[in-house]
């Protein structure tokens, strides 16, 4: 079969398994993605701050959007796997471009946050949603059914008071979904009672993040979570190890 970006698409859909989840190590670059794929994985997904940061930009939306885009295009070109993209909140694009842009760049994927990235406030959940109606509209007249993975900072900006969190989490999620989105991203949320709530009440794909707070893969799986990334945690570890081999050779050792 044709590899068309409808049916990267349509594998990337795939690989959200509830219980059997797909697996993230998110990338930054060709040599990052590669190596991902080359490590087993199935799809490649980046992540907005690992990708600013290697490019010299602080996250939030400081990348210029041309070259965030250039970015995923080096990643899909490089790579056989589908692509899904970390598009902050969209860069103030209308939906209709983001999508092209998108598709232009050979990503069949992306994610959209909740909060802005001027000041971290959440957004209006209609706005956000009728942004996700907007992107899931474009994608249907472009003819490629891209998931969209949409993100509720709701745990991430600690909006309101903590009892009320995963409620507003869990009423931001349905309603994304109803406009559109294919899996929902309750980042930071790690408390293994509740990610069974949230899993259970919203009844489809659900992303978490990894990190040390969170559950480990296995349990994850358990809990019915269909989709584990790791955002920037891959990048920092290896920005870290080479300051740590950088340090080692400026003392006279070297590589080991």
């Amino acid at each position: 079969m044709t590899n068309t970006p409808a049916v990267r698409a349509a594998a990337l859909r795939a690989l959200h398994r509830p219980g059997d989840p797909l697996v993230l190590p998110n990338a930054w670059d060709v040599g990052s993605a590669r190596a991902v794929v080359e490590a087993g994985f199935g799809a490649v997904a980046t992540a907005s701050a690992a990708v600013s940061q290697s490019l010299g930009y602080a996250d939030g939306e400081g990348t210029p959007s041309g070259e965030m885009f250039a970015a995923v295009s080096r990643i899909t070109r490089a790579v056989t796997v589908p692509v899904t993209a970390d598009l902050e909140r969209g860069y103030g694009l209308p939906p209709v471009e983001l999508v092209q842009r998108l598709l232009d760049a050979g990503a069949v994927g992306l994610n959209l946050e909740d909060s802005a990235p001027n000041d971290g406030a959440l957004v209006d959940p209609q706005e956000q949603a009728e942004l996700l109606a907007g992107v899931r509209a474009a994608a249907d007249a472009a003819g490629v059914p891209i998931v969209i993975n949409a993100r509720t900072d709701v745990f991430l900006r600690k909006h309101g008071e903590p009892a009320g969190r995963l409620d507003e989490a869990i009423r931001r999620a349905r309603r994304y979904l109803a406009a559109g989105a294919d899996c929902v991203y309750p980042i930071m949320l790690a408390d293994p009672t509740e990610l069974r709530t949230f899993v259970e009440a919203v009844a489809a794909p659900v992303n978490v993040l990894a990190r040390p707070a969170a559950p480990a893969p296995a349990e994850l799986a358990a809990l019915g979570v269909a989709r584990i990334s790791y955002g920037p945690g891959l990048y920092a570890a290896t920005h870290a190890h080479t300051a740590r081999l950088l340090a080692s050779i400026a003392g006279g050792g070297g590589l080991a």
